[in-house]
């Protein structure tokens, strides 16, 4: 790559540098295979490990749920800490966008969790004789507003110099012990909701690509899952999790098999960005929503259900939204969760 700091143009307008083209591939579709992920974390905490930590482990790496989350000591009635880490390579060239996209994707994980954010630190890789400053400092901008939207605060963080572009946060947050919201939590009998439409993958593979830009696809990142996360304690969930890079299949298999349940997905009522289908059926489908659809294919009866339409539904999303057990006001009912059965997610 040629030296970006004296010729690369300004960071917004037609002369903007390409973020996206230094990154091998693009947002929450760069995470770890699951399979290959599991595999490689299990076995990691031995039994009794924690048996003299001054906290109770409540939500650890047993079931992958979208945040730790500690008991503090002092007795009953104290909030929990919940704790996230969250980073990927640029999503969207614009490096503000990118701030505030990253931003929301690492607060997503605390309101995953039915908790809020109180301080984040900011994780900034940067390739700093390649790339210039300037670019990076409306990357960090990005996400200090979001994070001030959250009411949450920004102490510093840890930069180091990557030929990679990489930007997120670490995440802390309290959270009520007694009001968790879990992936391990889910019945049988219980609805499905999804609070933010998929495509998000397909519409920044074709924005990497082509350098079309999708501002529906911005605005559904960029969003926080706060009021989702409020609307679901509200209507007494206890389960949920959130859609990214594992796609809704993903993330919904590993809910369901950490409940002891399987889960059935109506794919008529699932609900898609525009352009979506369309970024599809012209071929930009990620190389992770493709390994994510191998993943979970063993465990899925996918009916009569088009190829297009598995690979949609693997899709991987950067800060997607919440996939609840219950009904959410305003967010569609996508499927169900029922008795185990032969297959762990069943598309109809």
């Amino acid at each position: 790559m040629t030296d970006m700091r004296t010729d690369a143009g300004p960071a917004h307008g037609p002369e903007a540098v390409r973020l996206t083209q230094y990154a091998h591939g693009g947002g929450c579709a760069c995470k770890i295979p699951p399979g290959e992920l599991e595999e490689m974390v299990a076995g990691l905490v031995p039994p009794g490990a924690l048996a003299n930590a001054p906290g109770e482990l409540l939500v650890g790496l047993d079931h992958g749920d979208d945040a730790a989350v500690v008991r503090l000591p002092g007795g009953p009635g104290l909030p929990a800490a919940v704790a996230t880490a969250d980073f990927f390579t640029p999503v969207v060239d614009d490096p503000y966008d990118w701030g505030r996209i990253a931003a929301a994707n690492a607060l997503s994980d605390v309101y995953a969790m039915g908790g809020t954010p109180l301080v984040a630190v900011n994780l900034l890789c940067w390739p700093r004789d390649v790339l210039r400053f300037d670019l990076a400092r409306e990357v960090l901008r990005g996400g200090m507003d979001v994070a001030a939207q959250a009411g949450c605060a920004v102490a510093g963080g840890h930069s180091v110099d990557d030929p990679e572009p990489k930007y997120g946060m670490a995440v802390t947050g309290t959270v009520d012990p007694e009001r968790l919201l879990r992936n391990d939590a889910g019945r049988p009998g219980v609805p499905l909701s999804l609070t933010k439409p998929l495509g998000l993958g397909v519409l920044n593979n074709r924005h990497k690509t082509t350098g079309e830009v999708f501002p529906q696809a911005v605005e559904t990142m960029v969003a926080l899952n706060r009021d989702a996360s409020r609307a679901a304690l509200a209507a007494g969930a206890v389960c949920a999790t959130d859609i990214t890079g594992f796609g809704l299949l993903g993330h919904l298999y590993k809910l369901a098999r950490a409940s002891g349940v399987s889960a059935v997905i109506d794919a008529s009522a699932v609900p898609y960005l525009d352009g979506a289908k369309e970024a599809a059926r012209d071929g930009y489908i990620s190389g992770g929503t493709r390994r994510n659809l191998d993943w979970v294919a063993p465990y899925t009866d996918f009916g009569d259900t088009d190829e297009l339409t598995r690979l949609l539904l693997a899709d991987a999303q950067t800060s997607g939204g919440l996939l609840v057990a219950g009904e959410v006001p305003g967010a569609p009912v996508v499927g169900e969760l029922v008795a185990a059965g032969e297959y762990t997610v069943v598309v109809r």
